[in-house]
């Protein structure tokens, strides 16, 4: 690790100044990625302005019906709060399957949005990443890609999100605050992560200096018919292969709306605007389910070692679209692979 200075700022517009004032900055939340990153060299920031002390953590009820995840409330403290629970069941149970109990008390919301990949050739730096180091090519082309994605790549990077909150706040259409040294701005979920395209360095849409404050969610929390099913190599302490959020809003057994984003396929969580109108005001049905999975998939390009994602994440919307209609509880991952929906 390197040698760095460190501030404790104790307001938004405080950090924001002292990040604008320091070249190679980071901001510093939980560090639950952070710290690892420059534990590895993969980053390198030589001036580090801490979060800890902003009032950022509250959850509170926005005036339109919504609720506000402050930043810098923890995971742990969010998928456990009374409203979020009842009115967002979707984003607790997410939560709940990522990381550790101890990852979670520490991890912000916050920084779940701005966590970097977990591409095995991202923290190999005896290894070419154009994620790491721009222009050196992309190992994973051709090499170990079995975690990673196969919608919206690029021959520059073939890269996952790694986060499973994210997939939730996609699903949720929820919306990012942020505060920079222009002033503050709201960014919609669906545009606040980026594709790779030839730039894969930059995960998100954020400007320089630019500060997540809060989450924004909508009132409709689709707390009575919803799911999420992830599918890993093992029960627990696992990034997701593929896995889906879905939110439904249901009239007997027609779908009035629908929303489901998926994890582990892409750079970002995946939605698709089309595919969720293809269920809306139709009956609920396996068929129209596997039509739905294969039209998610049609533009899907596999690699060597990753290609039965394409087969799985079809299995896998199917089987979450059907939970959530009869509100079923998910079924362990390791019995869906072989599960034929």
């Amino acid at each position: 690790m390197n040698s760095f200075t460190l501030t404790q700022a104790a307001a938004a517009d405080e950090a924001v100044r002292d990040f604008a004032g320091h070249a190679g900055a980071a901001y510093l939340g939980g560090g639950t990625n952070l710290i690892d990153l420059m534990k590895e060299n993969v980053a390198r920031p030589t001036h580090l302005t801490s979060l800890g002390h902003l009032p950022l953590g509250d959850i509170s009820s926005l005036p339109e019906g919504g609720l506000r995840l402050g930043a810098l409330a923890t995971n742990a403290d969010t998928a456990w709060h009374p409203e979020v629970e009842k009115r967002y069941p979707l984003l607790s149970q997410t939560i709940l399957a990522g990381a550790t109990p101890q990852l979670r008390n520490m991890a912000t919301d916050g920084g779940n949005l701005l966590q970097r990949t977990r591409c095995y050739y991202f923290s190999d730096l005896a290894t070419p990443c154009n994620k790491r180091e721009p222009g050196s090519g992309c190992a994973a082309l051709h090499g170990q890609n079995r975690v990673c994605g196969v919608l919206g790549t690029s021959e520059s990077c073939i890269a996952t999100h790694p986060s499973d909150m994210c997939v939730a706040l996609a699903a949720l259409e929820a919306v990012v605050r942020v505060q920079g040294p222009d002033g503050e701005r709201s960014i919609k979920f669906e545009d606040f992560h980026r594709l790779p395209g030839n730039t894969p360095q930059f995960d998100n849409t954020l400007k320089a200096g630019e500060l997540v404050t809060a989450i924004d969610l909508p009132a409709q929390g689709y707390a009575s018919n919803f799911t999420y099913l992830k599918l890993r190599d093992r029960s627990s302490y696992a990034f997701a292969l593929v896995s889906v959020a879905v939110g439904l809003e249901m009239e007997g057994n027609t779908i009035k709306k629908a929303r489901f984003a998926l994890g582990g396929v892409a750079h970002k969580p995946w939605r698709d605007p089309a595919a969720e109108q293809l269920l809306e005001g139709q009956p609920a049905s396996p068929d129209l389910f596997r039509q739905v999975a294969a039209k998610v998939f049609a533009s899907a390009k596999g690699y060597e070692f990753n290609s039965f994602k394409i087969e799985l994440g079809k299995r896998a919307i199917v089987r979450a679209l059907k939970q959530a209609t009869e509100m079923s509880q998910p079924l362990d991952s390791n019995a869906f692979l072989n599960s034929n929906p």
